[in-house]
Parts: structure tokens; C-alpha cells; sequence
């Protein structure tokens, strides 16, 4: 299929048209939440997933993701920013009143832990399908270790409804929406996510520190800093969480996952789940009876994949990604890049979200060229970049291998976005776009408004450690949670939630039928390679 070449101001004016505009207003969002269950003392929580908040293998809103400890909120895809704020707002509610004395970490890089064996892996029960996410998690761990799953983020889901894309693509390339001309299109706008997401941890990344536990007997290049009893720094990092210490894998460095064409994403997705590794060959077969991995490939699943962007639709039971991918298309992306806000108590503010729909919309007009693997290069160079010097006021960027200073080219995409901002505001009557594209744009300005800098500020000046400060913000929020009104859930509602859960596990554990390794087996045979 041809990429649509026609210039930005041609697009934009597209986007313009009363027919388009008017269909932005179907634009969904949902939220995926991750964040550490701590003790009192700042400790990570060693108790289970609590009873009283369901079954983490079939609740809807509240799951675990690696760890026992390591809670997940979920909102289902609302049009309406305030819905989805006050449903993540409800789930933290029920949540931290649920928990004891526990609190919610509020970072995204981890608190105090002792070593990665204090990291209880998320036990998801009995059945089959819960025991393979369990095990995959074991594989997680043997693989990369526990401590750099123990980090948390959020997850920024953005869709478009199916009227903008009929009428998008009909006025830009003269095609009908179907399938297989909306995935193209999601996949211009993922392109051009790859070309300018260095932005993102720069204007939202909130992890410029870490817990000296976390590197402790690791070796690293970085020029860390030291505060405190035992904090790290880069003067200039935003997100330690995105760099290699973080969440990252040196392993899939060559595996050339293709961002062209959604065939061609999930052709080279499946290569590397076929793709045997040396290096993990070690976990194979069974240890004292147990397994130590799902399989010994590049990639155990789909999900092992690390990307700061993913092409979604929406799973069955027991299908992969990739096959829902190829029967229904591209449903919408989930938006990976985001460290939790440590200055919201749930993690993500209300100006994120309009800035976030703005870039996005940007994202989709830009016209956005098929990628070869040099310019795919350069936008993993240009991000691992910004994530640990994107403060540093002399920082260049290569944008198609020219260098270009960093703010000079932020200050360049915001003039453009400007005008998707205008079109979002007229569709939704409103200035709330605009109004936070400028707030954003403030930051370009003056590093010193980012929250690593704020943090970082934070932290030097009362020569405070990060766990001392993430105890504070923890118990604060707590307090502000159990204070807050439940908006549109309320606890009676969220506890029916996790009762009916929890049932549902039980029937999924009765229904089996066949023995662990036949499930897998089966699981496995599958052809992903057609």
C-alpha cells in the first residue's frame, strides 16, 4: 500500500474540514496504571494480592503485573477525559482502602528492596492459563532479574473512532476505511511516534534518581551522582526508567521489528518468538520439576517485546496479539513511554491527556514516510539519549542524520502541533488543548518545569534520598484517596467487581481438562508463521 506524501499543510487543512473535525470528539482513552504495594517503613510489600481486591487473573480493573506487590489499575476506553480520571481515581480509592496500612509507591523506579529474591513473583492460581502467566513472569526473572521488572509506568491507550478514519482517508488518499487502510494509518502515526517520542520523556519523564539497591552489583557506564544515604543521579537524566538500566532489552537490540506495514510487524514479531537463543538456552527444560521459562526464544510471547509504542486489538481467550492483530487490524496504540507522575496521586494529571491527544492527532497528520533501518536507528539513538542528558542546554538530536539541538526542534513541533491543538479545541468547543500544548511548550523553554528537574531540585537541596521522598508523596496520597469521593464506582459496585472475579477464576480452574504441559504444548504448536 502507498504512504500518502502529501505535505503537512495539505494534510492539516484535511483535518480542518467541518466532516473531519467533527468526528474528533470519538477520540478514546484508557489507562494502565502500574505501582508497587510498599510498607509503612518504605519496604516492598511481601503480603498477596489482597483478597479483598479480587481475582488478579480475572478482575477487569485492579490486576498484578510481575510481582505479587506490583498492583495494575485499568480503565476501559472512555471519550471522556474526566470519566477516565475519576474511574483511575476510583480503583485507587478502593485500593488503598483495602490495604492495611500498606501504601502505593509513587515512582517509577522502585523503592528500597533488599535483593531481587524480596520480589514475590504475582501467582495468578491454579489453571492452566494462570500458571503461563506465572511462569512466563519466572522467565522474566531468570532472563533480565526481578529488579528491573519491579519498575513501573503508565500506559497511555488512544484510539480514533471509525467515523474519522472513513472520512480521513477518503479526503488524504482516496481509499475506504476497512481493516487493513485503518492499521496503515495507525501505523503512519506510530512512525512518526518513533521520529519524535524523545519528546515524551522529556517533557513527562519523573525518574532522573534511583534507589542505589537497584544498581547494587551491576555494572554501569553512567556518571552517577551521589546524594543522601544512598540515591543516584544524572544531573541532566529525565527517565532512568527508559535508559538500560531500566526497562530496555540489550537482547532484542538486532531483532528488527519492521513498523511499516502491520504485516510486516507481525511477520518480524514472529520471527523473534521463533527465534531459538543462545543466551537464554540455559533456562531450558525443567529444574527440580519446575520450568524456568515458557520457551527458550528470543521472545517467550508477544508481550516480552519492550516498546515505547504498540499496534493493539483487543485479545480472545488464549489468542496471541499477533493473530488478533491479523484477523481485525489495528484497534488502537498503546502508548508506552510514560514514567508514572509522581505529583498525582493516580499517577497521570488532566493536562497530560490533552497534550498527549494533541501530539498524537500530530502524529496521524504529519506525513509520515516508510522507515528503512538506519532512520529506525536513529530514533532509538535519539531516545536513549534524552532519557539520561535530555536536560543538558547543549544536547543535539540527529533528525535524518542532520544534528539539531533539542530545543530547537521541540520549539519547531510544537509551532506545528499548534495547529492540531486549534482543531481539537474547535471540535470539543473548548481550550483545554491549546491551553496545555503552551504549559507543555514551557518546559522547552525552561528545563527547570520538567518533573526530573523539579524532582531533582527536590532532592539535592534538602540532600534528601528518592525513598524518603517517595514515603512522604506515598502517605500523602493515601491520605488524599481515602478523602476523595468515589465518582463512578463506588465500593459496594468494586467489591461486587472483585467477588464476581474471583468466582470466574474458580470456574476457569474447574474447566480444565488437560495436564500443564499438554497446555502448553498445545499452546506452543499453534502456528504463529502463516
Amino acid at each position: 500500500m502507498q504512504v500518502n506524501q502529501t505535505s503537512f499543510a495539505e494534510r492539516l487543512n484535511v483535518l480542518q474540514d467541518q466532516a473531519v473535525t467533527q468526528t474528533l470528539t470519538g477520540i478514546r482513552h484508557g489507562i494502565e496504571r502500574e505501582t508497587l504495594r510498599i510498607n509503612p517503613d518504605g519496604g516492598l510489600a511481601q503480603s498477596p494480592h489482597q483478597q479483598a481486591l479480587g481475582s488478579a487473573l480475572t478482575h477487569e480493573f485492579i490486576t498484578t503485573d510481575f510481582s505479587e506487590s506490583l498492583l495494575e489499575f485499568i480503565t476501559p476506553p472512555e471519550v471522556s477525559v474526566q470519566k477516565t480520571i475519576g474511574q483511575l481515581n476510583d480503583v485507587h480509592k478502593f485500593a488503598v482502602s483495602n490495604m492495611g496500612d500498606e501504601r502505593l509507591w509513587p515512582m517509577s523506579m522502585p523503592c528500597f528492596i533488599e535483593n531481587q529474591d524480596a520480589i514475590p513473583i504475582a501467582n495468578f492460581g491454579s489453571s492452566n492459563v494462570g500458571k503461563m502467566k506465572t511462569l512466563y513472569r519466572v522467565g522474566l526473572k531468570n532472563r533480565y532479574g526481578s529488579m528491573m521488572q519491579a519498575i513501573s509506568g503508565v500506559h497511555f491507550n488512544f484510539s480514533l473512532p471509525d467515523e474519522f478514519w472513513q472520512q480521513w482517508l477518503d479526503k488524504t488518499s482516496a481509499e475506504k476505511a476497512n481493516k487493513d487502510t485503518i492499521s496503515a494509518a495507525y501505523f503512519a502515526l506510530i512512525r512518526n511516534y518513533r521520529r519524535f517520542c524523545w519528546l515524551i520523556p522529556y517533557l513527562y519523564g519523573a525518574s532522573p534518581a534511583i534507589c542505589g539497591s537497584f544498581i547494587k552489583g551491576k555494572e554501569t557506564a553512567l556518571p552517577f551522582e551521589k546524594l543522601g544515604r544512598g540515591t543516584y543521579y544524572l544531573p541532566y537524566a529525565t527517565s532512568l526508567r527508559m535508559s538500560d538500566l531500566g526497562y530496555t532489552n540489550n537482547a532484542q537490540s538486532g531483532l528488527n521489528i519492521c513498523y511499516n506495514q502491520v504485516d510486516s510487524y507481525i511477520a518480524s514479531l514472529r520471527a523473534a518468538i521463533n527465534q531459538p537463543s543462545s543466551a537464554f538456552q540455559k533456562y531450558a527444560g525443567k529444574k527440580e520439576g519446575e520450568y524456568q521459562q515458557l520457551n527458550a526464544n528470543v521472545l517467550q510471547i508477544e508481550n516480552e517485546l519492550y516498546s515505547p509504542i504498540r499496534p493493539k486489538q483487543p485479545t480472545q481467550s488464549l489468542e496471541k496479539p499477533s493473530e488478533a492483530l491479523d484477523k481485525r487490524g489495528v484497534s488502537y496504540v498503546e502508548v508506552r513511554a510514560l514514567d508514572v507522575n509522581p505529583f498525582s496521586a493516580i499517577g497521570i494529571e488532566e493536562n497530560q491527556f490533552y497534550f498527549l491527544d494533541v501530539f498524537l492527532m500530530y502524529c496521524v497528520t504529519k506525513p509520515s514516510a516508510l522507515m528503512d533501518e538506519q532512520q529506525y536507528h536513529e530514533t532509538e539513538v535519539n531516545l536513549s539519549t534524552v532519557v539520561v542528558q535530555g536536560r543538558d542546554p547543549e544536547l543535539m538530536l540527529l533528525n535524518e542524520q542532520q544534528s539539531i539541538g533539542l530545543s530547537s526542534w521541540a520549539l519547531q513541533l510544537f509551532s506545528d502541533m499548534h495547529e492540531v491543538a486549534l482543531v481539537l479545541d474547535q471540535a470539543n468547543n473548548t481550550t483545554h488543548y491549546s491551553v496545555a500544548l503552551e504549559l507543555e511548550k514551557q518546559k522547552v523553554l525552561d528545563p527547570s518545569l520538567t518533573p526530573s528537574a523539579k524532582i531533582l531540585e527536590q532532592l539535592v537541596s534538602q540532600q534528601c534520598d528518592n525513598g524518603a521522598l517517595g514515603l512522604n508523596l506515598a502517605e500523602d496520597y493515601k491520605q488524599q484517596l481515602i478523602g476523595s469521593d468515589y465518582q463512578f464506582m463506588n465500593a459496594e459496585e468494586l467489591a461486587e467487581h472483585a467477588k464476581l472475579s474471583i468466582e470466574k477464576q474458580r470456574v476457569i480452574e474447574q474447566q480444565d481438562n488437560i495436564s500443564f504441559d499438554d497446555f502448553l504444548s498445545s499452546y506452543f504448536s499453534v502456528s504463529t508463521t502463516d
